[in-house]
């Protein structure tokens, strides 16, 4: 699990700074959930806004993972040389409030958390339906002032505010920060004015008792259906299991919820967690997350090594593309044959012609980046062979390698693009760059947006089917479909029909940038156009002296 990924347990109150029973106090054994009357402070800060105090109205989760009030969002304004992805809801971002942040966000990526709008809704019920039976249980409330808040030379301090509510603890916290009177980094103390000395302890456990039941459906994830572990917030809103989400993404972009584009790497290695559910979760229920860690880390214990990818040592394959293959060997018949009875998947690698080392494998037969292919359609040949048509998932890049009956089988990890954030980033800075010389075609192209570069490409193909090039034939293009204009996907389709090298194509794989994929297939283009002209040039002067001589 990443670093973003751990459970942290932040819903602890700072320490206790009084002495006496009513204080709060965190002294609690190792699992066991906030409780209902001694934590009441700690309970409610869960749900506070950092930044307004208030409880989260209309929650949204930013994509650092912290979470505040829509009427929280700072001021927005508008972003520069940003083309890619172009999108209405990325020309608009702001500074985020947060001080382990303070990065840029861009307000696309902000919606209202759907979740935790859910779980504030199931609350408020909750509360607002005790408050009105709670009848005359009155208690008062008071500030904590911490030592070093107050001035040494002060002869008379600010007397700590103090307040009178009814309803036991839980529900009295909860109204006091409602109004906004409850700082969120402010703690307090409670004293009973019950002339029996009661508590109304009773109150507090019926009212957590009641909003565990209210939240716990809201808190359990749309593929698994059990409660959330490591809960990830898309930009649409949606909330599910980090491993969830990543297995949908290995199968579409898309949420599983609503459907609308997710723009995160499929892995989520790099994509932080929902802070504020997840503090939420380790204060009411530890030990119930404990056993859903321990379940999920049982079912994904390895079965028979580290090394589950067969490898097809043979040409490229790029993702989002077809690739068709004639297998006639035995050990690729085997190797398929397999992949057809449990996945339909395998990596594709090609040959290392040249012999140079591959990183920490070293000098193998095999490139160290892949793509990994999902069979789509097998044609059986009545002499054994067949005919494949795959389509490519993702890129990898291979950590051990091994052989099994004959064919090669590794460890490999998938290789990811950098989030869109650093890429609208990079754009910013290159754009930015002073003007390139006249002749430098590298540094002209590196200070291109990234629409133009993808531009660049279409309206190359579009010439080169004016004039009829024979790699873009119509039967390649019936195989192949048209040139996307997708950015992402445009460079592996242009990659995939382009009769260039395999060794040129390669660095397409190894690239963890969009703008940098097409930066490269610009480079090409460039190199094309410049050749032609030097044969049209060439053809020109031929031609020229021809007619000389016959004059």
């Amino acid at each position: 699990m990443s670093s973003e990924g751990q459970l942290f347990n932040l819903a602890q109150a700072p320490e206790d700074l009084m002495s006496g029973g009513d204080a709060l106090s965190h002294e609690k054994p190792q699992n066991s959930g906030l409780g209902a009357h001694k934590d009441a402070r700690a309970l409610v800060r869960l749900i506070q806004c950092p930044q307004c105090s208030k409880p989260y109205t209309a929650p949204v989760t930013l994509p650092c993972g912290n979470s505040l009030c829509r009427a929280c969002l700072p001021q927005t304004h508008r972003r520069e040389n940003v083309s890619y992805p172009d999108l209405p809801g990325r020309r608009r971002g702001f500074v985020c409030p947060f001080s382990d942040c303070s990065k840029e966000h861009a307000m696309g990526d902000c919606a209202s958390d759907v979740t935790l709008t859910k779980v504030m809704e199931s609350i408020a019920e909750v509360v607002t339906r005790h408050a009105s039976s709670a009848g005359n249980t009155p208690l008062v409330i008071e500030e904590v002032v911490a030592v070093d808040e107050v001035m040494p030379d002060e002869a008379n301090p600010e007397k700590a505010r103090t307040w009178q509510l009814s309803g036991g603890r839980l529900v009295a916290t909860y109204a006091l920060a409602v109004t906004g009177d409850l700082k969120y980094d402010t703690d307090v103390c409670y004293h009973t004015l019950s002339t029996s000395g009661d508590e109304y302890e009773y109150l507090d456990d019926s009212v957590l008792e009641q909003l565990l039941e209210g939240t716990h459906k809201e808190l359990d994830c749309q593929v698994c259906y059990n409660l959330m572990l490591d809960p990830v917030t898309t930009a649409c809103g949606h909330t599910l299991c980090r491993k969830c989400l990543a297995r949908t993404l290995d199968h579409t972009l898309h949420c599983p919820v609503c459907r609308r584009a997710v723009m995160l790497p499929p892995s989520l290695h790099t994509h932080p967690s929902n802070k504020a559910l997840i503090d939420l979760l380790n204060g009411l229920c530890p030990d119930v997350v404990a056993s859903r860690e321990e379940a999920v880390a049982l079912e994904e214990q390895p079965g028979l090594g580290d090394m589950d990818t067969p490898l097809f040592v043979v040409t490229l394959a790029f993702p989002h593309c077809p690739t068709f293959l004639r297998v006639f060997e035995p050990r690729y018949r085997l190797m398929i044959r397999r992949a057809m009875e449990t996945n339909r998947q395998f990596g594709m690698v090609m040959y290392n012609r040249s012999g140079v080392s591959q990183g920490d494998l070293g000098q193998v037969q095999f490139m160290e980046y892949g793509t990994l292919l999902r069979i789509e359609h097998v044609q059986y040949l009545p002499d054994g062979q067949s005919i494949i048509e795959t389509r490519g998932i993702s890129r990898f890049k291979i950590k051990s390698h091994g052989m099994l009956d004959g064919y090669a089988i590794g460890n490999v990890e998938r290789v990811e693009d950098i989030s869109v954030v650093e890429e609208e980033r990079m754009e910013m800075e290159e754009t930015a760059l002073p003007p390139a010389a006249e002749g430098d075609v590298e540094g002209q192209v590196t200070r291109m947006p990234t629409r133009d570069l993808l531009m660049l490409g279409l309206e190359f193909i579009f010439r080169m089917q004016q004039r009829s090039a024979p790699w873009l034939h119509q039967r390649i293009l019936d195989s192949y479909g048209g040139p996307p204009d997708d950015a992402a996907d445009f460079p592996y389709w242009f990659a995939s029909i382009l009769p260039i090298s395999d060794d040129a194509k390669y660095d397409l794989l190894k690239t963890t940038s969009v703008r940098q994929r097409l930066k490269i297939t610009a480079l090409w283009i460039r190199q094309m156009e410049a050749q032609r002209c030097f044969i049209l040039l060439f053809v020109a002067l031929y031609m020229g002296r021809q007619s000389s001589e016959d004059d």
